[in-house]
């Protein structure tokens, strides 16, 4: 198989925003691994067995149900134990597990912003595939400068699942995707804008990249927790953070 390559960050703060309610959060980062390069088709392919037109393009229309298998499945082929537990399409993480999974959506923006403040970490044209570049597919990976981490294409080229869920008090079970895509304006590819869709939604510029760690403690980590999501699910927590709306 072709390496999932990876790269451990040593872990540190992050501030995510959400300009809809202009609020902020504030979270501390355990020292994790997340990949280098979103996930190819090829790499899809050797692992579920999919079929590959263009090997060195991101893999695109996964559902986050299917990110997430494919995480358990290349746990399995590298030999080390599962992050993800299924009860149907229920999906319980193992926050103790080093297998491979989906970065939260925390780890996602340190890994992305890697030291920056502004909403792109270099020049957006050298940094990113966007609808400046007339393209009208993902790009192969690795195309643009990466950013001072050494990760490629965390702006533009694809969304990327993340595990995190996007809204529960109003969007019932939808993930977030982060990043921006092939075909969306500079407004859409900055570090903290999120998306979201229903964990069977799929779609032509979006993808995911892995990432590896575990953590002490039950139903928590590295700024998510089982426990807030129940919360906000229910009303009886702060709302949570939605759709980043275009303020000027």
């Amino acid at each position: 198989m072709s390496d999932v390559e990876m790269r451990r960050l040593s872990g540190g703060r992050v501030t995510l925003h959400d300009a809809r309610t202009r609020s902020h959060r504030t979270v501390d980062l355990e020292p994790f691994e997340i990949g280098v390069y979103a996930v190819t088709q090829e790499q899809l392919s050797e692992v579920l067995g999919v079929s590959a037109p263009h090997p060195e393009r991101p893999a695109t229309d996964v559902s986050w149900l299917r990110a997430v298998h494919f995480c358990n499945a290349l746990s399995e082929w590298e030999g080390t134990e599962q992050a993800y537990f299924f009860d149907g399409e229920d999906v319980t993480w193992d926050v103790s597990s080093d297998g491979f999974r989906l970065p939260t959506e925390a780890e996602w923006e340190f890994a992305c912003r890697a030291g920056s403040t502004g909403p792109h970490y270099a020049p957006l044209a050298d940094a990113a595939w966007t609808a400046a570049d007339g393209v009208t597919s993902p790009q192969p990976v690795g195309g643009k400068i990466p950013n001072l981490n050494g990760l490629f294409d965390t702006l533009g080229n694809v969304w990327e699942w993340c595990w995190d869920l996007l809204d529960p008090a109003r969007y019932d079970d939808y993930r977030t995707f982060r990043g921006g895509g092939f075909a969306d304006d500079a407004w859409s590819v900055r570090a903290s804008v999120r998306r979201g869709g229903a964990p069977r939604m799929h779609h032509d510029d979006l993808g995911f990249r892995v990432a590896r760690g575990g953590f002490d403690g039950s139903g928590a980590a590295q700024g998510w927790s089982a426990v807030a999501d129940l919360e906000r699910g229910s009303g009886s927590g702060p709302l949570p953070s939605g759709w980043t709306p275009r303020v000027r």
